[in-house]
């Protein structure tokens, strides 16, 4: 098994359980996330539980849905930017990103930077964002938005920002 590790904070944002699609070059790369139930589910099945005793309630009250990549990773939301502290979040991300990459992936990466964040913006009203469990302020960020009609979120991560670990 593989896992994406945030490459400035080290936190674990990814697997490759994920399947992951390469977007802009590669830039960027596209996760599908799922809704799921959390939490102990009780379903009885020929009988009738009133009847013998028991409670006629069949689900959990401890059981809750959760998008399965947040769950399974304990990314953290945080509040909506507006464009102004988006270029800011990304002009910071580049200058501590830059530096942990070898010379051809700066390259790639300052060639495609721009189209990435130009799609991001076109989006942002629509984005929710995600750091990894230790919340630290420099580290990368996760995008989830939700495709026309989708009813999961997709999730959006920059490629060069994670290193794969095998676990």
């Amino acid at each position: 098994m593989l896992v994406y590790q945030d490459l400035l904070t080290g936190d674990e944002l990814l697997s490759d359980s994920f399947p992951c699609n390469e977007i802009l070059n590669g830039i960027l790369w596209e996760v599908e996330g799922k809704w799921v139930v959390q939490g102990a589910v009780d379903v009885y099945i020929a009988s009738n539980p009133s009847a013998e005793g028991g409670e006629d309630e069949a689900v959990d009250d401890q059981a809750v849905r959760v998008v399965d990549i947040v769950d399974t990773f304990r990314l953290q939301e945080q509040p909506p930017f507006d464009k102004k502290q988006f270029i800011a979040y990304i002009k910071k991300y580049i200058k501590q990103l830059t530096p942990k990459l070898d010379a051809e992936k700066q390259e790639f990466f300052k060639t495609n930077i721009e189209a990435a964040t130009k799609f991001l913006l076109g989006k942002l009203s629509d984005l929710q964002f995600f750091v990894g469990e230790s919340m630290h302020d420099d580290s990368g960020m996760v995008f989830a938005y939700y495709k026309e009609g989708a009813a999961d979120p997709t999730f959006l991560y920059f490629g060069l920002g994670l290193k794969e670990v095998k676990c």
